[in-house]
Order: C-alpha cells, then structure tokens, then sequence
C-alpha cells in the first residue's frame, strides 16, 4: 500500500468513497456502503442541512461568491453524492419545483426554472454538468451550448460581447456538461460527442496551459487580469480545489481521464508539472485558493497538503502511466 493512502482515508466519507474507488482495489460493496454515507455524514451532510425549504443555498440561484444554490450542488456533485439516494432526490426535487434566476441573472431570465439556466456558456455549463448528473433535464442547456460553439472549438462568455476566441475556464465548465450529460445517458448522441471532442482538441492543442500560436506558457487568465499572477507561476498551473469555474491543468486532466482519452506527447508537460508538485510525502498542496466564501470548508488552507488534490493527482498520473 501506498504509505499515502492511509493519511488519505483518514478523512470525510466523500473522499474516502473515491479513493477506494480509484487508487485501491477494495470490492464494489464497500465503496458503495462509503459512498452512501456522503448524504448522512461530513461535509455531503452539512452541505444538504444548509438547504433552505425553498430549495436554495443563500438564498439564490447563483452568486459570486462559492455558497448559492449552483454552487452547493457543484460542491455535492465532486462529494460524490449519490444521485439516487433518498436525500438527493428530496433536495433535488425542491430545486426543480422551486428555484429560478430572479435577482441573480439577466432580466429575461428571471422566470427561468433553475435546470433551464441563463445566458453565459461558463454558467450554463455548470448548471448542465449537476443537472446531468443528478438526472434532471438539461437537454434544452446542452444543445444551447452546442450551438454556442466558437470556431476554434471551444466557448467563451464574451462571445456575446464579440469575442471570437474561447477561454480554457469556460471551454473545461462546458466540457464537463457534455462529458456528464453524455454518460449519465447511457446513449450516443453524434452531436453532443462531436461537439465535445471539438472542445477537447482545443484543451490538447494547447497542452492544457500553451498558447497555440507559440507553445509558450500563458501568462496570466485573462478574464482576471496581469494584476491576478500569483508569484511569477503561468496561469492555469497552480492548483486548487474547488476550482469552481476555473481552469488548471489538473481539472483538464482530471477530464480527459473520466473521457478515456488515450493521453498523448501533448500532454507530456502537463503530467510533468502536476508530478513535480508532489511533496516528500507524497501529497500536493494547495497553491491558490479562489477568493469567495465557502458553505464547508475542505482543506487546511494554502500551502497545506491537500487530500483532494493529491487524490485528483495520484489518479491522473495512474491513468496516464496506464495507458
């Protein structure tokens, strides 16, 4: 046994669940039993205690900061919430019937059920990725997102301000949905696969954290500005979690890994960045927390080992090494 995987399961029945799941070969009972304790123990049950009756998490369908109702269902949907499991469908079930986008969304929106989303691609995605997930009907979101697929395969939520180049952050929000919505179906449907591996070649082409044009490392996430480098690192390389709608190279892996793309030379880099982050114990820390406030807390801060990055890194550096 890995001497990390102890330190590792010495925690919440979310992470536990997962990590018996991916990096231990313990049989599919006991990782269903684990699993099943994420609506009744930890941070999955402080989570769904927080609900309102009405169905929301702060009171709204989304704000900017990490604690509305969108992001509380992000939050359950990595916990590995069963989506089947009597507390989730009674949570999910007041979200259906009673959330909209009043106060929180363009105007036009206001009268939009939670699950029928508004009008940025970035949002949307994560509206469709926790719809999908959790069984509801997001066919209407997913194919407004395919139709807001940019010419160079991904999305951006400036589009509709003019711009005509996609953003990595939006491109891994919308990405997620398809991947999601795709295998919670169970069924192919051609345009949403196609649409997909459009939006995964741009991820590949530019390894993850490169500019195409000239392979060299961005420099800062635009939609944040030069002001938002964090000591020198190129954007995209410091990880986090949650990453909310941010993008970085261990969320892109992490992606293309549920995918079950066969990994190739462009991401040789990638791989070799989120291995040198490693500690002598053999865990990752975080490196950069995204300001907001959050409804449970997951780690120790930053600087401080990290058992849900080091549980995403040790299982995309396992799929790679496997293929």
């Amino acid at each position: 046994m890995s001497p990390v995987l102890p330190w590792l399961l010495d925690d919440d029945p979310a992470l536990r669940w997962q990590v018996l799941r991916d990096l231990t070969d313990a049989p599919a009972g006991e990782v269903a039993a684990e699993r099943a304790r994420v609506a009744t123990e930890g941070a999955g049950a402080r989570l769904l205690q927080l609900q309102a009756a009405d169905g929301r998490w702060s009171g709204v369908a989304w704000n900017r900061g990490w604690t509305s109702t969108m992001h509380a269902l992000m939050l359950l949907r990595e916990l590995g919430l069963d989506p089947e499991s009597e507390e989730a469908r009674r949570a999910l079930g007041r979200v259906r019937e009673n959330v909209t986008w009043a106060g929180c969304g363009p105007p036009e929106c206001a009268d939009h059920p939670f699950f029928a989303g508004e009008v940025e691609p970035c949002i949307n995605g994560q509206v469709a990725a926790v719809g999908a997930y959790f069984g509801e009907d997001v066919r209407g979101l997913v194919e407004r997102l395919i139709s807001e697929q940019l010419p160079d395969g991904g999305w951006n939520c400036d589009a509709e301000n003019g711009s005509t180049r996609a953003s990595f952050n939006t491109t891994i929000c919308v990405l997620e949905a398809l991947l999601e919505y795709e295998q919670r179906r169970g069924t192919v449907r051609p345009d949403v696969t196609a649409a997909r591996l459009r939006g995964q070649e741009y991820l590949l082409e530019r390894g993850l954290f490169r500019r195409r044009s000239t392979g060299a490392p961005i420099p800062y996430d635009r939609k944040l500005g030069p002001k938002a480098a964090h000591d020198g690192a190129p954007a995209f390389t410091l990880l986090a979690f949650p990453t909310w709608w941010h993008h970085d190279v261990l969320r892109g892996l992490d992606y293309l890994r549920r995918a079950g793309v066969p990994p190739d030379a462009r991401l040789a880099d990638a791989i070799a960045l989120v291995a040198a982050k490693r500690d002598g114990d053999g865990r990752w820390p975080v490196e950069i927390r995204h300001p907001g406030e959050m409804l449970v807390e997951l780690d120790d801060g930053v600087g401080r080992p990290s058992r849900w990055i080091t549980l995403h890194a040790l299982r995309v550096l396992a799929w790679y090494a496997g293929s």
